[in-house]
């Protein structure tokens, strides 16, 4: 399923700074509680032209999973602005959420087609409607690890 190198929790967050760009986060990432950490400190908004690029989003989606307008990711990274602490933790909780999906499904595109199948465990939701409330992202994150140990999903 997720390749040994992967599967590792550091393997796993040594990728997610890949993604998002040394070049901005120069902390190391060990736990999610990072997240909060580095959050704090500022994220240049150019993560999001990252993260939109690794995971192929249009920059509509990335505005509609963040809850802001195209323009304003727009000024943001002309600006060169540093993200507001809920923006980039809600960024790496994203982006851990894809890479994992990704990892799970052995695919980015498998990931990305399993977030828009109705799902029983959620009620019939499509995992993809659960990214935008508070408290989705866990529960999509909790499905793909039942779905990776083999639980009944």
């Amino acid at each position: 399923m997720i390749d040994e190198e992967k599967k590792t929790t550091t393997g796993h967050y040594e990728q997610l700074l890949e993604i998002l760009g040394k070049k901005y986060i120069r902390s190391k990432i060990e736990s999610p509680f990072d997240f909060i950490t580095i959050a704090s400190q500022g994220v240049n908004a150019k993560v999001i032209i990252n993260f939109r690029n690794h995971f192929d989003i249009p920059r509509s989606y990335a505005a509609e999973l963040l809850n802001v307008s195209e323009p304003t990711i727009y000024r943001w990274i002309r600006n060169n602005k540093k993200l507001d602490r809920n923006y980039s933790v809600l960024l790496f909780e994203l982006a851990d959420l894809f890479l994992y999906g990704s990892e799970v499904f052995e695919s980015r595109l498998n990931f990305f087609k399993w977030l828009e199948l109705p799902n029983t465990a959620l009620g019939g939701l499509e995992p993809k409607e659960l990214l935008e409330i508070p408290g989705g992202i866990a529960k999509v994150k909790e499905l793909l690890g039942r779905i990776e140990h083999g639980v009944y999903s």
